[in-house]
């Protein structure tokens, strides 16, 4: 079962597309973390979620957070994915899903397209999953980026 919101985020350390470690808790530190998780580099719908955080990269800088995507993708994959698409934003290589085994993710066939918005605080405020709505990933993760700005300003 998918972790829900309330839920601590799992911490997690991966390997990116630039070849660096990457800690979830680490970025927590100083931003909130928009993680999603995604079938497979340069398909469709991935190609498409993927350059609409792209495209939105502004806004979400605006909101304080940084993107972290994760598929089981290898490292070469990802880092030619990234380039050709001039993506803003690490890609982690989890080759044996075991990071979307602790946010409850499974698959057999297709992996599950799924993001997740993590406070500061380490706690999953939100909750998105569609296989098919790829472009509505990043404006799932800005309306509840702008609401726990709202909630910290009292609003």
């Amino acid at each position: 079962m998918t972790l829900e919101v309330g839920s601590d985020a799992p911490d997690f350390e991966g390997k990116t597309d630039k070849g660096t470690n990457v800690r979830l808790y680490d970025l927590l530190k100083s931003s909130e973390v928009v993680l999603y998780f995604y079938p497979k580099d340069s398909t469709p719908g991935c190609t498409a979620e993927a350059c609409s955080f792209r495209d939105n990269w502004e806004d979400i800088q605006k909101a304080g957070a940084v993107v972290i995507g994760v598929s089981t993708d290898s490292l070469d994959s990802h880092k030619k994915f990234r380039d050709h698409y001039s993506l803003p934003f690490d890609l982690v290589s989890d080759p044996d899903y075991k990071i979307g085994k602790m946010y409850g993710l499974h698959g057999f066939i297709i992996k599950p397209r799924v993001t997740f918005v993590i406070d500061r605080g380490g706690k999953i405020r939100h909750v998105y999953e569609s296989q098919l709505n790829a472009k509505n990933h990043v404006r799932e993760a800005l309306s509840a980026l702008k609401s726990i700005h709202a909630g910290e300003s009292g609003s």
